[in-house]
């Protein structure tokens, strides 16, 4: 343990090789979580769909604009080579996270969504012809199948599915079976279901992909705050994942891609630096990382980002795992505590989110009611409307959980739905 780490965590009582983790240190460092909601404390279970920001990603935020802010890579002046150092030390922060081994593999995006749409049009426009086939599983966000859809309807490729069982659980057996049913060019799954919870075994999925040839993209949007990710590890090709998933702004994505790859791939988009030659005959492109990132990008967002990994680093990941995995353990006995409600998804290894429904009341009115108690949660169909209709539900409700939750706000969503019970007289 580091001397950062060391303010966020207290010896454990029982021994633990981690320590517990000091929330209330932790809470403090997130300023949002003092608001009040409808004349009550905040208590914010919305964490799959966003992460609320720390202090240190503000100030960061903050400090780019009213201290150095300029244009990167393009300027001679000061304030252009600060912005410039910082974006691109940034970079080299979400290389050392991921474990890549060069920050050349390291593209910045908009979000985990361009990443794929990046993936799906240079690499799978250039991959998959017709006739070929694309394999997903049945528990993607839209963001991991709708890119996919327009790469076939644009080539004349299939989209194949993998499905997964009640549990939501993927059925390995009849992924192999796809894998070896057709000319699969490409396979994209998710690391952790935004939806379920489940945590797919991906080292396992890209070796089955790699022994028949297959590459292999990997959604990590949901999976990099809860735990550990290496990329040469995993040896996927692709990985994306959003900063504001992980503590960061919004706007920000990460597309990581092995360097062979991507020298290989043509850009996605056109314009300022990522050219290095122009003229009204040719243009030459600019070496990686520079060829994916067309136009200015979000470089406060991006610097936001590096604070954000350097906030949760301090933290540690294994601590935050550990405490996550302990607040979904507790939440979930206290959950099935309540008469007619049930979770959706009760795989193995599951992360820290509960999606459920409640007899006889809609997801959007159990939202609703919640947050007049303080309590936000998601309702609706989470962007994963196949895994809905695998299930035959419209809609869930929606509790995420992030290292700065407790269980006493574990019991207060409890006491919360008991009201709504209490309030559809069920």
């Amino acid at each position: 343990m580091n001397d950062m780490s060391a303010l966020y965590s207290m010896t454990s009582g029982t021994g633990s090789p981690l320590g517990e983790l000091d929330i209330a240190r932790i809470r403090a460092d997130v300023p949002i979580l003092r608001q009040q909601v409808h004349g009550k404390p905040l208590i914010y279970l919305d964490n799959a769909a966003s992460v609320q920001k720390p202090k240190a990603v503000i100030d960061a935020v903050s400090e780019c604009y009213t201290g150095y802010y300029s244009n990167i890579h393009r300027g001679v002046h000061l304030l252009s080579e600060r912005s410039t150092a910082a974006y691109e030390g940034a970079r080299g922060k979400v290389r050392a996270f991921l474990n890549a081994a060069s920050a050349r593999e390291i593209i910045f995006t908009r979000n985990t969504t361009e990443s794929i749409n990046l993936v799906a049009s240079s690499f799978g426009g250039s991959r998959v012809h017709a006739g070929d086939e694309v394999l997903i599983t049945g528990m993607e966000h839209h963001s991991n199948i709708v890119p996919w859809q327009l790469l076939c309807e644009r080539t004349g490729a299939k989209l194949k599915v993998v499905p997964f069982t009640d549990a939501g659980e993927l059925i390995l057996e009849e992924y192999e079976r796809l894998l070896d049913s057709g000319p699969v060019r490409l396979v994209a799954f998710v690391h952790l279901s935004n939806a379920l919870g489940t945590l797919n075994p991906a080292k396992q999925m890209i070796d089955l992909a790699h022994a028949r040839g297959i590459p292999v993209l990997v959604d990590g949007a949901q999976s990099v705050p809860h735990l550990a990710v290496d990329v040469r590890e995993l040896d996927c090709e692709f990985y994306a994942f959003s900063a504001h998933k992980i503590y960061g702004p919004s706007g920000v994505g990460v597309l990581y891609g092995k360097q062979a790859l991507l020298e290989a791939m043509p850009p996605y988009q056109g314009g300022g630096d990522m050219i290095s030659l122009v003229t009204f005959e040719k243009t030459e492109y600019a070496e990686l990382p520079n060829k994916f990132e067309a136009g200015t990008p979000n470089i406060a967002g991006v610097i936001g980002l590096g604070a954000a990994l350097d906030w949760l680093n301090a933290i540690g990941l294994d601590r935050v795992a550990a405490h996550e995995h302990a607040l979904l353990e507790y939440a979930t006995a206290r959950l099935d505590e309540i008469p007619g409600l049930k979770i959706m998804g009760a795989a193995r290894d599951k992360a820290a989110l509960a999606a459920f429904t409640l007899e006889g009341v809609h997801p959007h009115d159990i939202g609703t009611i919640l947050d007049r108690e303080g309590i936000a949660v998601r309702a609706g169909h989470h962007c994963a409307q196949p895994v809905m209709q695998r299930y035959g539900v419209p809609a869930t409700a929606r509790a995420s959980f992030a290292v700065y939750n407790t269980r006493d706000e574990v019991d207060a969503l409890v006491a919360a739905l008991w009201k709504v019970k209490e309030m559809f007289d069920l």
